[in-house]
Parts: C-alpha cells; sequence; structure tokens
C-alpha cells in the first residue's frame, strides 16, 4: 500500500469533526481533492422573495446533511449511464469508479483525488444520483486542481416529492 492510499484509508476510517482528512505536517499543501457535503432535498426549491430592501432574492435552504455514500467517477457523460425511467436516478454508471466514501452522520466527506476532472454522484440501496450538468452533458462534473481542495455539494432526494 503507497503512502496516499494509506492517507485515504485513514480520512474515511476516522474522519475528523469537519470531515477534513488528516494529513503529516507539511503535506497538507501538496493534496488535492473533494470536500463538502451531502444535503436531503424536499419540499419547496422555488426562489422565494427578498425579506427586506436590499436583500438578494433567496432560494429555499438545503436540506439537512445526512449520512450517505458518494461516488467519485471518471467524466461521466449521459451517453455512460443507465437511466432508471426518466428519473435522475442512474441504475448504472459505465464508466472507471475512482473512489466511494460513507459521510459522516452529518453529511461531511472529504476525498483525496488526483488533480482531473471527475463526477460526483450519491448513492441510495444500487442507484446512483446526480442532477446537475454542464453543457456536453457530463453529469455532476468536478475540477479538482493540484494542491486544492475543491467544495462539493452533493444531494439526494427524500421520498418527499421536491417541487421546483
Amino acid at each position: 500500500m503507497d503512502f496516499s492510499a494509506f492517507i485515504i484509508v485513514l480520512a474515511q476510517a476516522f474522519p475528523a469533526p469537519s470531515a477534513r482528512p488528516s494529513f503529516p505536517p507539511g503535506m497538507r499543501a501538496q493534496q488535492s481533492g473533494i470536500q463538502g457535503k451531502v444535503y436531503l432535498l424536499y419540499g419547496n426549491r422555488m426562489p422565494s422573495p427578498p425579506r427586506r430592501p436590499g436583500d438578494t432574492i433567496r432560494y429555499s435552504s438545503e436540506g439537512p446533511g445526512v449520512k450517505g455514500t458518494v461516488c467519485v467517477f471518471a467524466l461521466t457523460n449521459d451517453s455512460d449511464i443507465v437511466r432508471k425511467g426518466t428519473s435522475p436516478w442512474c441504475e448504472a454508471v459505465h464508466t472507471r469508479l475512482i473512489r466511494q466514501v460513507d459521510t459522516d452522520d452529518k453529511g461531511n466527506f472529504a476525498i483525496l483525488l488526483p488533480p482531473g476532472t471527475y463526477s460526483v454522484f450519491t448513492k441510495k440501496d444500487n442507484l446512483f444520483y446526480a442532477s446537475r450538468r454542464d453543457q456536453w452533458n457530463n453529469i455532476a462534473p468536478v475540477k479538482v486542481l493540484p494542491g486544492k481542495m475543491t467544495r462539493v455539494d452533493c444531494s439526494v432526494e427524500s421520498n418527499q416529492k421536491v417541487v421546483y
């Protein structure tokens, strides 16, 4: 097992309260990857009007952070998946799985990755979820830069209907 893989195992098995991986002194600046939170979406997701003069239009706040599984795949296009009917859920992803981690109880996660562009899905049972696309139909693309931890907020839909 190489040293970077050992750090990943430790970060997954013993996440710090902020879900940031811990690194030996002097190595932190050299690490890259993603960190973020998995939110539960439910209810009204429509923008709401400003509450006071000068406020900007607000969107419904993110749902609570939830325990879940985050899967990082090689950059994945719509043509690389098998969709479950017309839903945003995927039954199969036909690109390489790079990493898969479970979040903490509040939905926080951190994954060390080499620089590159990836697709990030959340997983529920045997289904994968991602609703965001770019202009080339790449699913939930995230660019990881050298020496940077990129912030990624993911979501999963609840059993309650989400309204947009």
